[in-house]
């Protein structure tokens, strides 16, 4: 039931549904022991998602110059389709690895419902700026990582909480003193929001990435350099370092990150 839940979660195409399909399930299995049982799930196939936006190549999507508000709508807009992808991302963490702890899935569902939270927050401040999900294009960089990762859960901690996610980490101040010096505190109180959260939620990647290490008796440091080196490349500077040990990073895996 609760994988079927999951599932059907996944489907839904239309945000609002979707957001508030995951809130009703959040809501109704808070607190409470969930039936883990399930068969395998099939291949991974893409997520539910409308029409809109137009998803093209990282590199065609448009600059996002802070000067004016049309441009600042490009950025919040390309923020808010980070976060509606990071619903599906947490739901299909919980749907599709079995054989977990029961505290595994509640840490994702509940990474979803944050995330639920922060794609309305952000499209409630696109409506402000007189924008809408979808007015822009964007890309599925986030989702072909899903595909790449869909495999093995250790691969998918190691990349999509740990790499993609805590990018966002080290990004996020930066951006929030651009839209300061411009003066749009409403997008920077936001961002604060988000860039709190988001710190829990690379630490729990961290969490089940060193509980899949430790399961395969693997040192976690050494599989995390060479996870990082054979799906991803070199990560650039500069690093947020504060948020990165919060959210549980070792020193040596940071002095590796340089």
């Amino acid at each position: 039931m609760f994988y079927d839940r999951l599932a059907a979660c996944l489907a839904i195409s239309q945000p609002a549904e979707k957001c508030a399909a995951v809130e009703d399930l959040y809501n109704s299995v808070a607190g409470i022991a969930v039936e883990l049982e399930g068969a395998a799930v099939l291949p991974i196939a893409d997520p539910g998602r409308p029409e809109r936006p137009e998803l093209i190549h990282p590199g065609k999507v448009p600059r996002r110059r802070l000067g004016s508000e049309a441009g600042r709508a490009v950025l919040v807009h390309a923020i808010a389709h980070i976060e509606f992808n990071a619903i599906n991302l947490a739901l299909d963490a919980a749907y599709r690895f079995r054989d977990f702890p029961a505290d595994y899935y509640s840490d994702w569902l509940s990474v979803a419902w944050d995330e639920v939270r922060h794609f309305r927050l952000l499209t409630v401040r696109l409506r402000d700026m007189g924008y809408a999900y979808g007015d822009f294009p964007a890309h599925n960089g986030l989702w072909e990582m899903a595909v790449k990762t869909s495999l093995d859960p250790m691969v998918r901690m190691a990349l999509v909480p740990r790499v993609l996610e805590a990018r966002g980490l080290d990004v996020t101040p930066g951006m929030m003193d651009r839209l300061t010096a411009v003066g749009d505190l409403q997008t920077v109180a936001v961002l604060e929001i988000i860039l709190e959260e988001e710190v829990r939620h690379v630490a729990i990647g961290t969490r089940w990435f060193n509980y899949c290490c430790q399961q395969r008796g693997l040192d976690s440091e050494l599989t995390f350099r060479q996870l990082l080196k054979e799906y991803y490349g070199k990560l650039r500077g500069p690093f947020n370092i504060q948020a990165r040990l919060q959210a549980g990073f070792t020193r040596a895996e940071l002095d590796a990150l340089d």
